[in-house]
């Protein structure tokens, strides 16, 4: 099984903070680090570590030294990286607060993310050959809608609406709805989507739920809502103590796309609401620990805190 992930990959430069900036604010750091970064590539990480799955990524890096690093990284988790191409651009940046109490904000300078140079034919071969297809939107959007089109016919196409400003293009976001088997977004993207701001979630979801295959909405600690058709799941949270949000919503969707290898043949609620669970916990376990890729689990990992909440 093949999973392909076409998106970002940056050099998260992290502080420690007491409390998330306000405007105006200027505070001293605990503490900082640097690491890898990126929606794409978290999640590709998310997909190898996840385990069963052949996991490639295809994105762009600069020719500097962070791209090096970058590149090293995935290596090592046997990730395939003969997509990741080198921009003239420099390789992108995340900075990165994160607050004792977990929470984080983010300013993503996008560098060599932003190249809008045409796949390569390495790259269309990575698509081509996988049977899930995994992208969001910190790349540009065409380029997410060339890797849809390029699937094979039984592939799953899995797109994490984040961040979401393209859908205030309705035109484009039509676009990228059709070219979508399973849209994955937070409440906050999700209500961008359907146009409805505030009010019942389930409003929200009955309205956006039509205009594609699946939908998967995560909620934090509230869980996750499955919905396909008229049917609508509802999958319980785990638990967990808050160390580092940051990544944890790509952990999610890299682990729910390596569940999701059957390809379209096996893509009904159930097999959504089982691979969103196990999805589920992983990202607990990632909010637990500090990083992006760093705080990843294992499948064994996820395997054993399955088992101790059965």
């Amino acid at each position: 099984m093949k999973v392909a992930v076409v998106g970002s990959v940056n050099m998260d430069v992290v502080a420690r903070v007491s409390h998330v900036p306000r405007p105006g604010e200027t505070l001293l750091a605990q503490s900082s680090s640097r690491g890898g970064g990126g929606k794409g590539a978290n999640q590709a990480v998310a997909a190898a570590r996840a385990g069963g799955a052949e996991v490639a990524f295809i994105g762009a890096v600069g020719r500097d030294s962070d791209g090096e690093v970058l590149r090293a990284a995935l290596e090592v988790e046997g990730i395939d990286v003969t997509g990741l191409e080198v921009d003239p651009a420099p390789t992108g940046t995340a900075l990165i607060s994160v607050a004792d109490d977990g929470e984080n904000a983010i300013v993503v300078i996008a560098g060599a993310n932003a190249s809008d140079a045409a796949l390569t034919e390495r790259q269309r071969a990575l698509v081509a050959g996988a049977d899930v297809v995994v992208a969001q939107l910190e790349i540009p959007a065409e380029r997410v809608l060339t890797a849809s089109a390029l699937r094979s016919t039984e592939a799953v196409f899995v797109l994490n609406a984040s961040p979401s400003a393209p859908f205030a293009d309705a035109a484009l976001a039509a676009r990228l709805l059709a070219a979508t088997d399973v849209l994955v977004v937070n409440e906050h993207e999700l209500r961008a989507i359907a146009g409805i701001r505030s009010g019942d979630i389930d409003d929200a979801v009955d309205a956006a739920a039509p205009r594609v295959s699946a939908l998967v909405v995560t909620l934090g600690a509230a869980g996750s809502i499955i919905a396909q058709g008229s049917e609508r799941r509802r999958v319980d949270a785990f638990r967990t103590d808050a160390v580092d949000t940051t990544g944890a919503g790509d952990t999610y969707c890299g682990v729910l796309a390596a569940q999701l290898t059957a390809g379209r043949s096996g893509l009904t609620a159930d097999a959504l609401a089982d691979a969103a669970r196990v999805a589920g916990a992983a990202a607990a376990l990632a909010v637990g620990r500090p990083g992006a890729q760093a705080a990843v689990p294992t499948a064994a990992e996820v395997r054993e805190f399955l088992e101790e909440r059965a």
